[in-house]
Parts: structure tokens; C-alpha cells; sequence
């Protein structure tokens, strides 16, 4: 689950609502196979419901920022 905190996450058996999820094919080639799926994503993994219940806010990643400047001198 994408932007979930390291700490937090869904376990075999629990029961998982997605509201309002964004359903993505995706198609990937690569040495000449190709690799097909589905994607589902959501805003935030503080929108979904497991086991009844929302995830604390604990459950979000924090933020991260990453800067770079490739024409500053090393």
C-alpha cells in the first residue's frame, strides 16, 4: 500500500474496503515478454476500511522531501 507508514499494513484474512478506487491496466514489455495487470489506487491509505474500522492517522507515511541540483559543483 503506497504512502503507508512502515509500521502499518494489512495482514492475510482481513477484510479490506476500497472506497472510491481507481482501477489503472497497466502493460509492461520487457526482454520481450509482456506483463499485464491491474493497478488499484486510492488517495491515501487513511481512506480505506479494514476490518470495519479506519486506519489511525499513525498508518500515513510522513513526508519526504528530495531535492537535487544538477548543475551545483560537488
Amino acid at each position: 500500500i503506497y504512502n503507508a507508514a512502515p509500521a502499518w499494513g494489512v495482514t492475510v484474512g482481513d477484510a479490506l474496503a476500497v472506497p472510491d478506487p481507481l482501477l489503472t491496466q497497466h502493460q509492461h514489455q520487457h526482454q520481450g515478454q509482456t506483463f499485464s495487470f491491474l493497478g488499484i489506487r486510492v488517495s491515501s491509505p487513511l481512506s480505506l476500511v479494514v476490518n470495519g474500522r479506519r486506519p489511525p492517522g499513525s498508518a500515513l507515511a510522513p513526508p519526504r522531501l528530495a531535492l537535487s541540483n544538477p548543475s551545483a559543483p560537488p
